[in-house]
């Protein structure tokens, strides 16, 4: 036999290193899997304890002591007067107020709001006041006059009409015609009857 054959089949049988292929055959890859998740699951559970302790660390802690700070402007308090200090109510009523325009011949709306009789408490003169909502901007003021006559706004038996000589809301005396309206017919009622009051109260 030549020393070419003899060398030929030594080659053959010699062992080769394993492969990848191999190990996978026999789960290898599977086995590198599982530790990646046994060592996730664990790393989970060590962060999921880090956030328990400082939880933990958190409700322990002492809570920090109340800061008081001085103010840089010290303000002070000031009263606001309404006028109405010396002065008592002896009625109020929930209503909406227009005004005659004589120029374009129609009726526009001037507030809504609380209406009152305000009687002074040295005269004893009997004024009517009306403040709009939020703002409470004077929308009507002046006093009840004997002279001033009440009429029912035509087609509505809740709303009341009259010329005014001297209502003051917006600095001067000025002359207007009025519309009163309200929510309903019993507080029109009453309204009227306290207009009446107020004239014969003025009226002495």
């Amino acid at each position: 036999m030549s020393e070419e054959s003899k060398a030929q089949p030594m080659t053959e049988t010699s062992p080769k290193p394993p492969t990848s292929a191999v190990f996978s055959m026999f789960g290898g890859k599977k086995a590198e899997k599982k530790e990646e998740t046994t060592e996730s699951t664990e790393e989970t559970k060590d962060e999921v304890k880090e956030v328990k302790e400082t939880k933990k660390d958190e409700e322990e802690a002492p809570e920090s002591p109340d800061v008081h700070f001085e103010p840089v402007v010290t303000l002070e308090k000031v009263d606001v007067k309404t006028m109405e200090e010396n002065e008592e109510a002896l009625f109020k009523v929930r209503a909406k107020l227009f005004r005659f325009d004589p120029e374009n011949k129609e009726w526009k709306e001037r507030g809504t709001g609380d209406i009152k009789f305000l009687q002074n408490k040295e005269t004893e003169k009997v004024r009517l006041l009306m403040r709009r909502d939020k703002t409470l901007k004077v929308c009507a003021n002046h006093f009840i006059s004997p002279e001033y006559v009440l009429k029912p706004n035509v087609g509505s038996d809740r709303s009341w009409v009259y010329s005014c000589t001297a209502d003051v809301a917006e600095g001067g005396p000025e002359a207007f015609t009025f519309a009163v309206r309200f929510g309903n017919k019993e507080n029109a009622d009453k309204f009227k009857a306290e207009f009446e009051k107020a004239q014969a109260i003025n009226k002495k």
